[in-house]
């Protein structure tokens, strides 16, 4: 089970609420006031129960707040009406003290396990034809995909990794006949793809001057996904499948499809080629299926792949798409819905485009003119974890500009740094302590500590409490970004705290050690646990010249 403290009193003040409007139940808003001078958290509670007991909020709160006085006696140190009924609540330290040692009794799992209904879930991502190499605008869909996969694993559900090869199709024709002419000295043609690499499959294939050129895209397909299976292992991002379009060709199952649309009378012919009537689900215009030279198009082997997906089993599935997709997602959910999926379980997030900054001036990527900066030399450049938590810093539906210069620095103005280098202040401070210090603060009975908390503990404290509602909303917003930002003010929260409070030889000056030591070691879990939902490493010691 979940530990989360401020789930727990939210849904006291629920109870409390359900009792005064004689068993109706609302749930209530429980949030942090923007100044502790507003109490620790308030509640609308009083406001959404005015309306059901035909009270004014401010009668209602009052009513409400002299309830829960009595109820969480402990818990609560007081309780005051603000305002048109908001009531703020003022926790006791012997609360607070008691989260703490509900964090550290869950060790790494604290924050953890918080989804209410845990669900099999498929994540697709990254999802390219296999005709180059991995581009930093990849990379994004890469980081996005695996952290939001690890976040879900993390929250509770059973999640799967799979990457869409697109393998089959006029696109890899065109590679081979790029190949192929580089191999004889020629120029691959116009809508050909013209860069570096392909002269190096050129060089690597032997024969490609004389080759078939079907056989020749197949033959640099395999070895270009080697590369870019290898390229995002390096990048932390591991698939549990690689699923190729030609095997739905090869088990025919595009022609199943077909047919299935022409059954439900959702296929029809015209001009030579068969459309599906796409509008009926508020598409813009009917879509091609089959053209009129008896080729399938992308869009039919998607249905196919996505028929595949529903007889799996997933309880939902997640596919990331690319910025210029947004006209796929209407005929898409068409197809799922047609298919027998459920609505809701097909989620398309669309990814926006991201631009590498230099000096103030855009690097410009193109796969096909071979103007384009790879994955592996960004990770070259300013190293994994930079380019990991750079790519995520934005919400994945906001263009991103990644500023280089800054991701290169190697000081706390960049924020991965600044992270990293929290965590490994906080394992300097444990490794001062000491290993039996430690050992004995996670094993002491925190809730029975007579610590006085100073301000800047209990900021500190309710920042560690706000965890389990941030992984949860990360989880179900498909929000990965929320994250980083939650570690940026846990970190400066932490700063304030070890300003503010000695922690080793506390006892120097009356305060409980084994307390403070078992705060730096909650908070250095959840600073860790939260990098690794990154995919950003937390290390135990940081140099000037360390990578970010």
């Amino acid at each position: 089970m979940a530990i989360d403290p401020v789930a727990e009193l939210r849904a006291a003040v629920a109870e409390a609420a359900g009792t005064l409007a004689g068993g109706e139940q609302r749930l209530p808003g429980l949030e942090r006031p923007p100044k502790p001078d507003f109490g620790d958290y308030s509640t609308n509670a009083a406001m959404l129960l005015a309306p059901v007991m035909s009270e004014p909020p401010r009668g209602v709160a009052e009513k409400l707040g002299e309830l829960l006085g009595e109820r969480l006696a402990g818990v609560l140190e007081r309780v005051e009406v603000a305002g048109p009924g908001f009531l703020n609540l003022f926790v006791s330290d012997e609360w607070l003290r008691s989260a703490l040692a509900g964090m550290v009794a869950a060790e790494d799992g604290y924050g953890g396990g918080v989804a209410s209904e845990a669900e099999r879930v498929l994540v697709e991502f990254v999802s390219a034809n296999p005709t180059g190499p991995v581009t930093v605008a990849s990379g994004r869909h890469a980081a996005y995909g695996d952290s939001l996969a690890r976040i879900l694993d993390f929250a509770g559900h059973d999640v799967e990794r799979e990457f869409y090869v697109n393998d089959y199709g006029s696109q890899m024709r065109r590679l081979g006949e790029s190949i192929k002419a580089r191999a004889r000295g020629e120029e691959p043609p116009t809508d050909g793809y013209h860069g570096g690499y392909v002269t190096e499959l050129a060089e690597k294939i032997d024969g490609a001057a004389e080759s078939d050129v079907d056989e020749l895209a197949t033959q640099s397909a395999t070895l270009i996904l080697e590369s870019v299976e290898a390229t995002l292992e390096r990048f932390r991002v591991h698939f549990d499948r690689f699923f190729s379009e030609r095997s739905l060709h090869e088990a025919d199952k595009l022609r199943a499809v077909l047919t299935l649309l022409e059954e439900k009378e959702l296929a029809y012919p015209s001009e030579g080629a068969v459309w599906m009537r796409t509008t009926e689900y508020g598409d813009d215009k009917d879509r091609v299926l089959m053209r009129s030279n008896g080729e399938m198009t992308y869009f039919t082997a998607d249905i196919a792949y996505h028929r595949d997906k529903l007889e799996r089993g997933y309880d939902r599935a997640i596919d990331v798409l690319g910025a210029d997709h947004h006209g796929h997602v209407t005929r898409m959910l068409a197809a799922w819905d047609l298919l027998g999926g459920e609505g809701g379980t097909l989620e398309l997030p669309i990814m926006q485009i991201v631009s590498l900054m230099e000096g103030g001036q855009r690097v410009q990527m193109s796969k096909r003119g071979g103007e384009f900066v790879t994955l592996d030399e960004l990770i070259d450049d300013i190293g994994v974890d930079a380019a990991r938590f750079f790519l995520l810093q934005r919400s994945h539906d906001t263009a991103l500009d990644l500023d280089l210069s800054l991701a290169r620095d190697r000081s706390q103005d960049n924020p991965v740094y600044y992270l990293q280098y929290a965590h490994a202040r906080i394992a300097s401070i444990l490794r001062k302590a000491g290993s039996e210090a430690v050992d004995a603060a996670t094993a002491a009975d925190l809730a029975g500590s007579a610590e006085h908390l100073h301000a800047s503990a209990c900021a500190l404290l309710k920042r560690l409490l706000e965890w389990p509602a941030e992984v949860l909303e990360a989880a179900d917003r498909r929000a990965p970004h929320r994250i980083t930002v939650y570690l940026h003010v846990l970190a400066q929260d932490f700063t304030a705290f070890y300003r503010d409070v000695k922690v080793v030889g506390a006892a120097e000056e009356g305060g409980d050690e084994a307390f403070r030591i078992a705060m730096c070691v909650a908070t250095r879990r959840v600073l860790a646990r939260g990098l690794d939902l990154l995919g950003v490493e937390a290390p135990e010691e940081m140099h000037r010249d360390d990578a970010a």
